[in-house]
């Protein structure tokens, strides 16, 4: 099958798809991307879901493909580091990088689909339908079983491309994919600190936390003022306050400095629902069928938990690489999705253990003295070793290197250090044993 004369079929019009859309628009090749949702546009985001993006140099590389880097990072707000909120002591400042200068942005998931999906549209041969449900894909013959707004529909596509996120309905209905889904024992809810006299409540130069060992709330700045604060705690936690009452006293205990900052606090943690958090581990990606070439992307294939901000990242990353296999092999899909599935894989596994670490490093190890001075020590290395030493952190949130390459880069940086503090202890010693000799 060749890119130039086989109908495409994007199932899902998140940042993924819609990013993907407009790519391969790009390339001349017609895409129809299809949404269970009504135009988000007009209907609005649903409430509660979004946990706010933080977009790093890995999505702003993806978006600066399609023209949208300046567009998104002049709707986003910069975040230079992280303020920890430590109960009963003050707050602290630990910088992202070791010149202070880099950040994650901050943005609307919701703007940002939108900007996605106005590109898409805007794109000769890229068409968007809504409110049409998958509810099956018929790899033999070529087609896609939808619900539509009046009732079933049919239509042919030869490539099928599924970036329906973590509980993808295409990779439901088509048996060659194996998945795993790793549900984390927290689930999450969103609530919004307004701005307080008009101005923001908290330092809009920082992504808040508040780590409480098992638990934790972090909140992200918004254009408007406000802050999206997200609650990661393990589900009974939630169950347990049940009502209005034993939900203001648990604020009043856990985060008294936010506590007065949500004026209907009770109201909005009753209304907002309690999402999961998941891992998903598929493969194969690609299924090949006599009518149809089915392949994940995104969340779809490789779902992870939100702790190193890199899901839309890593999601990107997806698109820009079926792109670039498209162009490698003269728009042979068979070829392109086949290495897009073999090159993505270990990366995507590598940053799901990453994420779920940085869990355990957010909701409990920044609040630890021997982390800080860690931290620290890690920057000090890195301004004397510019370029030979850097952390976890910068290498994924402030570089492209492949995330699978990350975790051995690491150990040879930690190896190089170690033999040089070996060195130089073995020096010092041999300089204390001549002075003894010369006395």
């Amino acid at each position: 099958m060749r890119a130039d004369d086989t109908p495409v079929a994007i199932v899902g019009a998140g940042l993924a798809g819609c990013l993907l859309a407009t790519l391969l628009g790009r390339r001349g090749i017609p895409v129809t991307v299809y949404e269970r949702r009504p135009d988000p546009r007009v209907a609005g985001a649903e409430r509660g879901r979004s946990i706010n993006l933080a977009i790093s140099a890995r999505g702003l590389a993806a978006l600066e493909e399609v023209g949208l880097k300046d567009k998104a990072l002049g709707r986003a707000l910069p975040m230079h580091g992280r303020m920890v909120h430590p109960l009963g002591a003050p707050q602290n400042f630990q910088p992202y990088s070791a010149d202070g200068e880099r950040a994650i942005n901050s943005i609307s998931r919701a703007e940002l689909n939108a900007a996605l999906l106005d590109a898409a549209e805007a794109v000769p041969g890229v068409s968007l339908r809504f409110s049409h449900r998958l509810t099956g894909v018929d790899a033999v013959a070529g087609r896609l079983h939808m619900e539509g707004p009046e009732g079933p529909v049919t239509e042919d596509a030869g490539i099928v491309l599924a970036g329906d996120g973590a509980y993808s309905a295409a990779r439901r209905t088509v048996e060659a994919f194996t998945a795993e889904q790793d549900f984390l024992e927290h689930g999450y809810k969103e609530l919004t600190v307004p701005p307080r006299d008009g101005e923001f409540a908290l330092d809009p130069d920082a992504l808040h936390i508040w780590p409480r060992g098992t638990s934790m709330m972090i909140a992200l700045p918004n254009l408007d003022r406000s802050f999206t604060c997200t609650l990661f705690w393990p589900k009974d936690d939630f169950d347990a306050l049940d009502t209005p009452e034993r939900v203001q006293a648990h604020f009043a205990e856990h985060y008294p400095d936010v506590a007065d900052l949500i004026p209907d606090l009770a109201g909005d943690f009753a209304l907002n629902p309690v999402g999961s958090l998941v891992t998903v581990r598929c493969w194969p990606w690609v299924r090949y069928g006599e009518g149809a070439i089915v392949a994940l992307l995104g969340d779809a294939a490789h779902a992870i938990v939100p702790f190193f901000g890199q899901g839309a990242n890593c999601a990107f990353e997806d698109c820009v690489e079926i792109d670039r296999c498209l162009g490698e092999t003269g728009g042979d899909w068979a070829r392109a999705l086949s290495l897009y599935q073999e090159n993505r894989k270990a990366n995507t596994d590598a940053i799901a253990e990453m994420a779920l670490d940085n869990f355990i490093e957010m909701r409990d190890r920044v609040n630890s003295r021997v982390y800080r001075l860690t931290r620290s020590a890690q920057h000090a290395l890195e301004r004397r070793l510019a370029g030979r030493y850097v952390s976890r952190y910068e290498l994924v949130s402030f570089s492209t290197v492949p995330y699978a390459h990350i975790p051995a880069r690491l150990r040879r940086q930690n190896q190089v250090l170690a033999g040089a503090v070996l060195a130089a202890g073995a020096l010092l010693g041999l300089g204390v044993r001549a002075l003894r000799r010369r006395r």
